[in-house]
């Protein structure tokens, strides 16, 4: 019987992108813009997080939005009414973003001028955690009312981000969500991962959360 080649066409895509997305960090080193990777499940509170990130930073650093969906525009347009830039990605059907997908975003998005640079990744737990996009650091965002066994179910996710908002704190009387517990689920996958709890309606943990991002973006301009 004739010998067949075997092609892992799942690892070449992975080893592909892992390459673009250094190369990209690379580029984003070179002019000192910090590239942020927001990932979380539909309905966590993304957009509204982002507009109290915005409303906490906007006088200290030069911002921009990238919002990345299947379609429309929604997102996009509130971003912008918060008063920074921002551009819609559509991909087209897919439930992710790779690097070179981001790069085409920052490229058409132009992100000299830039300090921040958040990339508001598609509504998923799990796509998005699979490809790294050349964000310079992984955030997620994950709700009160979903629960808080997310890390045992959902585990590359957290693994790969170094940032956990707890959002929506505010309803926690009214939820069967144990703070100590997803505490303890996450950093069984992610000893590193940083843990702050927020509400983006109230405003509380918020300051927190923004300072983070001040340390963060403000060690990788030096």
């Amino acid at each position: 019987m004739d010998e067949f080649k075997i092609i892992e066409v799942k690892e070449s895509i992975f080893a592909d992108n892992d390459a673009d997305a250094e190369k990209l960090r690379g580029q984003l080193k070179q002019q000192g813009t910090f590239l942020l990777n927001l990932m979380s499940s539909p309905g966590s509170g993304k957009t509204t997080t982002l507009k109290r990130t915005i409303e906490a930073l906007k006088d200290e650093l030069k911002m921009g939005v990238m919002e990345a969906d299947i379609d429309s525009d929604v997102d996009a347009a509130a971003i912008q009414a918060a008063g920074v830039r921002s551009i819609q990605l559509h991909t087209g059907g897919m439930c992710h973003l790779d690097a070179d997908m981001t790069r085409q975003g920052l490229t058409s998005f132009g992100t000299e001028d830039l300090d921040l640079v958040v990339l508001e990744n598609v509504g998923n737990l799990v796509c998005p955690a699979e490809f790294d996009t050349g964000a310079v650091k992984n955030a997620m965002i994950l709700s009160v009312p979903e629960g808080h066994d997310k890390p045992l179910k959902y585990p590359l996710i957290f693994q790969v981000c170094d940032v956990l908002l707890i959002n929506k704190i505010d309803v926690l009387p009214y939820f069967d969500f144990d703070m100590e517990k997803v505490q303890e689920y996450a950093h069984r996958r992610n000893p590193d991962i940083k843990i702050i709890p927020i509400s983006a309606k109230t405003g509380e943990g918020v300051e927190e959360w923004a300072n983070w991002l001040r340390e963060q973006v403000a060690a990788w301009k030096k």
